[in-house]
């Protein structure tokens, strides 16, 4: 596809979990006439799971128009696929109505496949799938980290999907889906846009994940899970990936306390961070900028760039 008419601009903010990306966004929007956002984030998309995604409230998003949040019910599927289909349909909305539209997330996958296309690699081995789901998570990853390191450190240990098909390209192809990857790049992006990215030093960072993990437990976030289970029994694969959960559906089967839960919520969440900081520091032409720095301070230098 070609580069797509960049006027009006598009203008996507990467960085991690916890880096400031939405209020900056939605400051942003409002100093854009008509501008909108689109979330580019796998789990936002769930109705119900509102509190551990850190969506927008209510309050935000009627200030300013969000899209690809509250797409799905949780105990569905999404995949990459059908979000790219969705996000480039928003795209050519806001591109057709003449209006500013602010990219942001943090799923660098989603990224990826919506500026520069779909990594496809082989087909689908229902055999060696149905063969890998039957071993534990445990016994996946450790093979991953034999065949492939770099995959399995970028895979997020509950993330069996992933970490299944990692195993299947090795077993079809011999080599790591690492590999592929590497390689993955469209000669010329899908869409024109101006990156920023927001930067922070790590343990500051990691500060704000932990006290964002009290608060939304002070929030409901317990009670939310609670009621995930209630209504809908079950998570989807993609949807029981969102960091967060699993421990908290572990706490509420009493396999583990309350407190060891918000012990590993934050170790994983932490974790995410720095998955995320490698995929986005690939991207180029990438505008980094202090997240530390006060959000309307960030708002003004991004106007100015």
């Amino acid at each position: 596809m070609a580069v797509a008419d960049s006027s009006p601009q598009i203008l996507v903010i990467i960085g991690p979990t916890a880096s400031g990306k939405s209020a900056l966004a939605i400051e942003l929007a409002r100093s854009m006439p008509g501008a909108e956002i689109l979330s580019v984030d796998s789990m936002q998309v769930y109705r119900g799971m509102n509190i551990g995604t850190a969506k927008p409230s209510n309050a935000e998003r009627a200030r300013v128009p969000h899209h690809l949040i509250d797409m799905i019910d949780p105990n569905e599927t999404f995949t990459v696929a059908t979000f790219v289909e969705l996000a480039e349909a928003v795209i050519r909305d806001a591109q057709a109505r003449q209006i500013p539209l602010i990219v942001t997330g943090g799923t660098p996958l989603y990224f990826k496949s919506l500026f520069e296309g779909i990594f496809e690699g082989p087909g689908a081995d229902e055999a060696i799938r149905a063969r890998l789901s039957t071993e534990e998570t445990a016994e996946l990853l450790a093979r991953l980290q034999s065949v492939d390191p770099a995959a399995a450190e970028r895979i997020h240990l509950n993330d069996r999907r992933r970490l299944i098909r990692a195993l299947e390209v090795f077993e079809l192809t011999g080599q790591p889906i690492s590999s592929f990857q590497t390689h993955w790049k469209s000669q010329q992006p899908k869409f024109d846009a101006r990156w920023i990215g927001l930067t922070w030093e790590r343990d500051a960072l990691n500060r704000r994940i932990n006290a964002r993990v009290k608060q939304m437990i002070a929030a409901g976030w317990v009670d939310e899970t609670r009621g995930l289970v209630a209504k809908y029994g079950t998570l989807s694969k993609t949807a029981s990936e969102a960091t967060g959960y699993a421990e908290l559906l572990d706490h509420l089967a009493a396999r583990i306390s309350l407190d060891d839960a918000i012990e590993q919520i934050k170790i994983a969440t932490r974790q995410l961070a720095r998955r995320q900081m490698k995929w986005f520091r690939r991207f180029p032409n990438v505008t980094w900028m202090d997240g530390a720095t006060d959000v309307n301070a960030l708002r003004d230098a991004v106007l100015a760039t």
